[in-house]
């Protein structure tokens, strides 16, 4: 998971653009954006992350450290 590669989604792609990228990496295809990462795997942790956090960052009103801080909480005690 990178950083500086989810804050380009974020910055430049709405929610919808996003769950498309996501749908077409489910389904072994290349995305109509782009989405930086090293494999498939690290595309879609980009894509998802990038979902949640715009999301949290509506919903919530808050900004995007503040969203990308729930975001990391929650994988760290998913793996934990």
């Amino acid at each position: 998971m990178k950083i500086p590669a989810i804050k380009k989604l974020v910055e430049n792609y709405s929610i919808e653009q996003l769950k498309q990228a996501e749908e077409a990496l489910l389904e072994e295809q290349t995305p109509a954006i782009e989405v930086e990462g090293a494999d498939e795997g690290e595309c879609l942790t980009h894509v998802l992350a990038a979902i949640f956090i715009l999301h949290t960052m509506e919903h919530d009103k808050v900004e995007f450290m503040a969203s990308l801080r729930t975001y990391t909480q929650k994988v760290r005690v998913s793996i934990s």
